[in-house]
């Protein structure tokens, strides 16, 4: 092995992007991970602020108008809020404290000359300089013990700033009032055999024009949100109207006869989309209902010759086999004409629900079957009262025919409508449920049809659900069979 095979050997050997094969990040430093230690805590998706983006969720609002109003109101509430802290933080009192400064540089010239130069002993050219040049009504009195300290404000920026600088230019015992005359600051000071008694103009020594900012920042921002809501709502109000059209559309209802295009262009073009596909699917909902009723009468008309030629032939087992075979075939076709046709062409109208279970309970006593019914709520509801009929007629027949003991509840809450159909029939296993809603779907054992059935009633039932804006969901009963829970908006 020749030296450069040696040298060869002892490199190790790299993938593509350049590295050794057994190359290993570098660990990090003890202070980087500590830091990531002590930062793991505020992760969001780890730390004690994972519950913060569900919280917020949960209680947002969930039409859009109250969410366009949050996010215009929020970063409104949030700007003026830092411009109001940011104002009294260092404009009010940067400006109360050079106030207060010029007031007590005042204060403390007056004792340097009450002190430096002999005075009379009523003091009136030093009162009368300070009320004349200074603005300051001062009384010189005898020496007496300084009252108690006066309670301060809530907000006492004033007792604050002032209180320094008499303790930095004067440091002498003193007593302010700054509460008990609103437009006046009471300042009494100790001298060696004296007591001075100042009397301040408030807005000498005080910022005190500054509530007529925070007015102006909010009665303008007031004016300004006033005239963001009504323009929001000028402009949500078309996208709520729409919104309605469509809801009443999937529920069988006609337009309202005020819709038309409003709002903003991107609304507009919605909402003559919408009123495009809602002519189309009528459109194709009447010839479909057309070519329906075509069939229709043709093969009726084939069944009635049927008929006759089989009343001529006379009576025997033949003609009597026929005939079974025409009216299955009169009932098939019944059944698929109305899967197919539907009760898109119905006029929404109101139902009464008590009269509907009673005649449930009517006919389960023809058929020996006990059957319970119970109305939660009005009774009356808004929805095509022969499909919702025929809806719920299908889940009860289905129960009748496999069952001995039916129990029917309508609960009508709100704008929804819940009915449960339970029996105490043999069921359908859970993983078949979904498909004994598919067109002609036979189960052997399955309770919803029966020998002479199409295998239709469930999958009308689910179309007219859905058709009024619902749905049908089947699970256990705890009556031991099936249960079917219709829940429709009415």
């Amino acid at each position: 092995m020749t030296l450069l095979d040696r040298l060869r050997a002892t490199v190790p050997k790299r993938t593509p992007f350049g590295l050794p094969k057994r190359w290993q990040p570098p660990p990090l430093p003890a202070g980087l991970q500590a830091l990531g230690e002590r930062l793991a805590p505020l992760d969001p998706r780890r730390g004690p602020l994972r519950h913060v983006p569900r919280w917020v969720a949960r209680h947002m609002p969930k039409g859009l108008y109250p969410r366009s109003l949050i996010i215009i109101i929020a970063p409104m509430v949030l700007l003026q809020s830092v411009v109001a802290f940011v104002f009294m933080e260092r404009h009010w009192q940067t400006v109360t404290q050079r106030l207060s400064t010029a007031v007590v540089r005042d204060i403390a010239g007056i004792i340097d000359v009450i002190e430096t130069y002999p005075q009379d002993e009523t003091f009136a050219n030093v009162t009368r300089l300070a009320r004349e040049k200074l603005d300051l009504n001062i009384a010189v009195m005898p020496r007496e013990p300084l009252p108690a300290p006066a309670p301060k404000p809530f907000f006492n920026i004033l007792d604050g700033i002032l209180s320094e600088e008499i303790t930095d230019q004067i440091n002498r015992p003193f007593w302010i009032d700054t509460v008990g005359n609103s437009r006046l600051v009471e300042i009494r000071i100790l001298l060696d055999g004296h007591v001075l008694r100042v009397f301040a103009r408030r807005n000498s020594a005080y910022a005190s024009n500054t509530h007529i900012f925070l007015l102006w920042m909010v009665g303008t921002s007031l004016v300004l949100l006033l005239i963001a809501i009504l323009f929001l709502r000028n402009q949500i109000k078309p996208i709520q109207t729409l919104a309605e059209a469509a809801e009443g559309f999937g529920r069988g209802q006609p337009m309202p006869q005020d819709f038309r295009p409003r709002g903003a262009s991107e609304v507009r073009r919605a909402s003559l989309a919408f009123i495009q596909m809602r002519d189309r699917i009528e459109r194709q909902i009447e010839q479909r209902t057309q070519m329906l009723n075509g069939v229709s009468h043709d093969l009726r008309t084939i069944l009635t010759r049927f008929r006759l030629q089989l009343a001529l032939l006379g009576e025997g087992e033949d003609q009597k086999e026929l005939g079974q075979d025409v009216d299955e075939m009169q009932r098939m076709l019944e059944g698929y004409l109305a899967f197919a046709k539907g009760e898109q062409g119905e006029d929404v109208g109101e139902l009464d629900l008590e009269t509907v279970f009673a005649r449930f309970e009517s006919e389960g006593k023809l058929k020996g079957k006990k059957v319970e019914t119970d109305v939660l709520g009005d009774p009356r509801i808004t929805v095509r009262p022969d499909g919702f009929t025929r809806l719920i007629t299908n889940l009860v027949s289905n129960a009748m025919r496999h069952a001995s003991r039916i129990r029917i509840v309508a609960r009508h809450e709100g704008r929804w409508l819940t009915v449960t159909v339970e029996d105490d029939g043999p069921g359908i296993p859970a993983d078949q449920r979904e498909e004994v809603f598919k067109p002609f779907v036979r189960l052997d054992t399955a309770r919803n049809i029966d020998a002479g059935g199409t295998g239709l009633g469930l999958a009308i039932a689910r179309d007219v659900a859905r058709s009024h804006g619902g749905d049908i969901l089947l699970s256990e009963s705890k009556l031991g069979g099936l249960r079917a829970m219709i829940r429709v908006p009415a």
